[in-house]
């Protein structure tokens, strides 16, 4: 059986419901109060001798009135090359999208999948763009990479230990 994620608010309260409860509550009162909404989720990672921690975040942006996020941290002892943690953080940023597409779609509330893969090939995470972008697309999500995509490479750059 496969644990459930734990996530928490940024002020460090933990979701004690599963995630998709918590999404949809927010999205009813988000939506109630008269916000424009769009969804943003994305993963970073941080490699620390033999540890990868793995932040992922689910942003709530209410166009012109601020953003919230949801985060949860993990951490494995698994070895990754440059490319293969980039796409383990797509992976990772997809899982989420999945499980919650249905819930944005009935609110109609776009999303995006944000990738912290650079678009300039003078950079190593700039080998696994290509798969990247295949992935997001080919599972039908918005995708955006570095420099537009602050769901990753700021907002979980953030809070990756």
């Amino acid at each position: 059986m496969e644990q459930q994620k734990q996530w928490r608010k940024l002020n460090g309260d933990r979701i004690e419901t599963p995630i998709e409860g918590e999404v949809r509550e927010v999205l009813m009162k988000e939506k109630a109060a008269g916000y424009d909404m769009r969804v943003c989720i994305g993963t970073d990672s941080q490699v620390r001798g033999k540890e990868t921690e793995f932040a992922t975040v689910i942003v709530f942006v209410r166009k012109g009135k601020g953003a919230f996020m949801y985060i949860n941290n993990e951490v494995t002892t698994r070895k990754f090359t440059v490319r293969q943690r980039m796409l383990e953080e797509v992976a990772r940023s997809i899982e989420v999208a999945f499980g919650l597409c249905n819930l944005f779609t009935a609110f109609n509330v776009e999303m995006e999948v944000h990738a912290d893969i650079n678009t300039n090939p003078n950079f190593k995470s700039n080998d696994a763009l290509k798969d990247a972008m295949g992935y997001i697309m080919g599972m039908g999500f918005a995708f955006k990479a570095k420099p537009y995509a602050f769901a990753s490479s700021s907002c979980a750059n953030k809070v990756v230990q």
